[in-house]
């Protein structure tokens, strides 16, 4: 009956009757917890939650009235429950005023206590309920908020219209900010599981000790600090969907009871010996080259097979093409309306320097660049002035070679890598070709002509120049 409630406190300075109440409320499923004095209450609120307090109105040391005024200065919400054996009207009024829920006068029928408590854990219960609903109806996720179309994006938005409505479980592989939550919270609210509840985990943020309890839940006293049983996230995300960002960062011995989770559904929480089952679809994602992980033996490759009955790749940024400039009109007219800021155009010079930027933070940093831009733009579009100079960022890009996927031929390797180095010497040279060209080793003519192959935007003021000769476009 109260499983998933706090336990209650009990203020009274007789032992006989904390006792008393300790008994018939642990026999009606309710955890309670009893001290003899305000003072003792005021210390043990601070370290732990109640769903309610009951307290006698006369007490050794702080009174009973002085002690809920106290705790209401604090906790404005819990409600408190006044017994005394010196009832009148006035102190019933009293009790009233100085934060009481309720009173009760000795002697009292067990079916008022009962009454009274139940109508305190009932209203605990829709708090909890009204605060996961409030939570939910702000985890709106729609396909169209995944902006872009190149032709990988396109594809992109196809396979999650595909997979959605299934139960099949996906494993989103991509860079930092390249939108893996956006793309989780679109095949939870596509699928059939849509109005159900979709439940977050991200495994680098919560500690490795403490990602099991969080996941499976915890019985009453697992380890140090377990006061109360704990459900975890499965069960709360039963009948919906449970999406694991970051689990490469998972620990191997956690990697096997998610693995045995996956087969059948069947958990048990954290110092506990009761098998548990839940229905939920699981979505994961990773930052991380799951191959290496496999590799250096970080990642079971076994859990990887579960995993990977979908794999959606999101490319980064820096090979969407005109994706760069959508997104940035998007989050422009976003941040307008936010700001209160009459400014929806891009000057031809800021736009040409969102698109020879890498993008090392892929749309996450351009979503931070575009806000950024509209703090500090005073015109009516936006001015290279108001972007970064990107020369930190610059430094942020991949030193690796480029590798061989098996699904670009060598002249598309090549021509990435090279459009690359391109962009990222003309962000270091502040976007003069001239100097560009110097760093290169190659002529003016001859850096144009090879950005116009690679389909780089030249600088604003620069003229066009007349195509290379065979031989300069054969300078190295």
């Amino acid at each position: 009956m109260s499983d998933s409630l706090p336990p209650l406190l009990v203020v009274d300075d007789e032992k006989n009757m904390r006792l008393s109440l300790q008994t018939l409320l642990g026999d009606e499923g309710y955890a309670v917890e009893a001290v003899e004095s305000a003072e003792s209450a005021l210390r043990v609120l601070g370290e732990r939650e109640f769903f309610m307090v009951i307290t006698d109105a006369r007490l050794g040391g702080m009174s009973g009235y002085d002690f809920i005024g106290k705790l209401r200065a604090q906790w404005t919400d819990l409600p408190v429950l006044m017994i005394t054996a010196y009832a009148t009207p006035k102190l019933a009024v009293e009790a009233i005023k100085a934060g009481a829920m309720d009173y009760l006068a000795k002697p009292f029928a067990p079916e008022e206590l009962l009454h009274a408590i139940g109508r305190c854990a009932e209203r605990f219960r829709l708090l909890e309920e009204n605060t996961a609903l409030r939570e939910r109806a702000g985890e709106v996720y729609h396909l169209e908020q995944i902006v872009g179309e190149s032709s990988k994006m396109r594809e992109l938005r196809q396979l999650i219209q595909t997979v959605a409505p299934t139960d099949a479980r996906v494993l989103i592989l991509g860079e930092s900010g390249t939108g893996k939550e956006l793309v989780a919270g679109s095949l939870h609210s596509l699928s059939r599981r849509g109005k159900a509840h979709y439940v977050r985990i991200n495994c680098a943020a919560i500690p490795e000790t403490l990602l099991e309890s969080e996941l499976f839940g915890h019985e009453k006293g697992a380890f140090t600090g377990a006061v109360r049983q704990k459900p975890g996230r499965v069960e709360e995300a039963d009948g919906g969907t449970i999406f694991l960002d970051e689990i490469a960062d998972m620990s191997r011995p956690l990697q096997a009871k998610l693995l045995r989770f996956l087969e059948d559904g069947t958990f048990t929480r954290v110092g506990g010996t009761q098998e548990l089952r839940v229905n939920v679809r699981l979505i994961a994602a990773t930052n991380r080259d799951i191959v290496k992980a496999i590799a250096a033996n970080e990642f079971r490759e076994d859990l990887f097979h579960r995993l990977n009955v979908v794999q959606m790749r999101l490319p980064p940024l820096r090979e969407r093409g005109e994706d760069v400039l959508l997104l940035g009109g998007h989050f422009t007219k976003m941040f307008a309306v936010t700001m209160n800021k009459k400014i929806n155009a891009w000057s031809r010079p800021a736009r040409q320097k969102l698109q020879s930027h890498h993008w090392p933070g892929n749309v996450r940093e351009l979503r931070n660049v575009i806000e950024r831009a509209l703090i500090l733009e005073t015109t009516h579009e936006i001015q290279p002035a108001s972007l970064p100079d990107f020369q930190l960022e610059a430094r942020l890009h991949k030193g690796d070679l480029p590798r061989a996927t098996g699904k670009e031929t060598l002249d598309e390797i090549v021509a990435g890598f090279e459009r690359d180095l391109i962009t990222s010497t003309l962000e270091q040279n502040h976007f003069s070709l001239t100097r560009s060209a110097e760093r290169l080793k190659l002529s003016r003519h001859a850096l144009r002509y090879r950005m116009q192959r690679l389909n780089i935007a030249a600088p604003d003021g620069e003229e066009d120049a007349p195509a290379p000769t065979a031989k300069e476009s054969r300078e190295p």
